[in-house]
């Protein structure tokens, strides 16, 4: 599935005001239906989508909402539950009960209630809200996919600074990739965002430190236009709001470009990408640490990884982090060293190196094993053995054109 997102233009006040009232139907139909869960023993998929039409009929303004979009939030009630289930088969796992939606941004539509113009420029929505037609703003990728590709949903979101139409289109992305024969082992961190093996760094800009000054002022502001007790709050209330979101949205934009912009070059430059698999939702619980670690975004960093790394079918490999700053990546060797510590000296074969860098080597090696691929590091460089059998018949990994070989079973 690809999905793609345009801008809502040339809305009047009231269009905007119906795609609002529309967006609180489809949380209330959600929570309907998780509370209908809650009290049924046994309720099915197949349940909630007849909840859809008792609700019809019973409140009229869900009878505004078109029919496949309030299937499409009882779908979303149902997808809490389901991940709620297998969470449980997990005993590691928390369980993590599905919980009320409080303030609902989005109204899913399917293949119906919506309608775009020939020219793709302009969507109009047909359901009992009357939102009406309103214009189209998007890039040229965007507008090629709107005229070729099949469109299987719509997803009307609101954000900080305006509605957005994301269409989801029945396609797979896939590219040819570019195979150079390169591994690499990230180490993530703060100090640098990540070190590899041979010692290179990545710094990350900190756009929320940056930022920080302009969110503390207006998030004064924000509680100066707040008066207690009073329903509903000012006009300069909101707007002060409306401003301070504008710039928690910017913030997000910009990690998002960023992870996306490292992530592309990464998979790009390399074949084997090996990184440590951090447990972010537990290092936040440092609170001398928390703020640093949202504003690296190593999940999001990661998981554009994967997707890169499907698209040009490389290996990506994750792996435990346990050990990786500890143990000597020359000798094997395990000591103890503090955070503070940022030199790994080996004590057993006297080696000195960055901290960060032998922990990249570790984690190389650790991805490497994983795969099948015998990984040397020879003065603390790359080395992959070219040869199909080993001196003892054993089997190494082999090099065709410059990359591993996929097909002898390694990758």
């Amino acid at each position: 599935m690809i999905v793609r997102e345009a801008k809502l233009l040339n809305g009047t006040k009231e269009q905007y005001l119906a795609i609002d009232d529309a967006i609180r139907t489809a949380q209330f139909i959600r929570n309907k239906a998780l509370r209908y869960w809650m009290d049924n023993q046994g309720t099915s998929k197949a349940d909630l989508y007849a909840l859809c039409k008792d609700l019809a009929k019973e409140f009229p303004f869900a009878k505004k909402l078109n029919s496949a979009a309030r299937q499409a939030s009882a779908e979303r009630a149902w997808q809490s539950i389901s991940n709620f289930y297998s969470r449980c088969r997990n005993i590691e796992k928390k369980k993590g009960y599905p919980k009320f939606q409080k303030h609902g941004r989005s109204v899913e539509y399917k293949v119906s209630g919506w309608k775009l113009s020939e020219e793709r420029m302009n969507i109009a929505f047909t359901d009992g809200f009357e939102i009406g037609t309103l214009s189209l703003y998007c890039d040229k990728q965007t507008r090629e996919d709107l005229f070729r590709l099949k469109i299987n949903r719509v997803r009307v979101v609101r954000k900080a600074d305006g509605y957005y139409a994301q269409f989801c289109f029945d396609a797979d992305r896939k590219e040819q990739g570019e195979y150079t024969g390169n591994v690499i082992g990230l180490d993530l961190g703060l100090k640098y965002f990540y070190k590899d093996q041979s010692d290179n760094a990545l710094v990350y800009p900190q756009y929320l430190r940056k930022s920080e000054k302009r969110l503390k002022k207006q998030q004064r502001r924000l509680s100066k236009k707040f008066s207690k007790n009073k329903k509903p709050q000012s006009n300069n209330y909101h707007k002060a709001r409306k401003r301070l979101g504008r710039t928690h949205l910017k913030i997000q934009r910009q990690r998002k470009d960023w992870a996306i912009k490292q992530a592309r070059c990464v998979v790009h430059s390399n074949d084997v990408i090996v990184y440590e698999d951090l447990k972010v939702s537990n290092m936040v619980k440092n609170h001398h640490l928390a703020k640093s670690i949202c504003d690296a975004s190593w999940y999001q960093f990661t998981q554009w990884l994967d997707y890169y790394g499907k698209i040009w079918d490389k290996a990506v490999v994750k792996v435990a982090p346990n050990y990786t700053s500890t143990d000597c990546s020359n000798c094997g060797h395990r000591g103890s060293k503090s955070l503070s510590t940022r030199t790994h000296s080996c004590p057993n074969c006297k080696t000195e190196l960055c901290r960060d860098t032998n922990a990249a080597i570790n984690i190389l090696k650790k991805g490497m094993k994983v795969l099948g691929i015998e990984w040397h590091n020879s003065t603390f460089g790359q080395k992959e053995s070219a040869s199909q059998e080993g001196k003892h018949g054993e089997k190494t990994a082999s090099v065709i054109d410059g990359r591993p070989d996929i097909a002898s079973g390694f990758l």
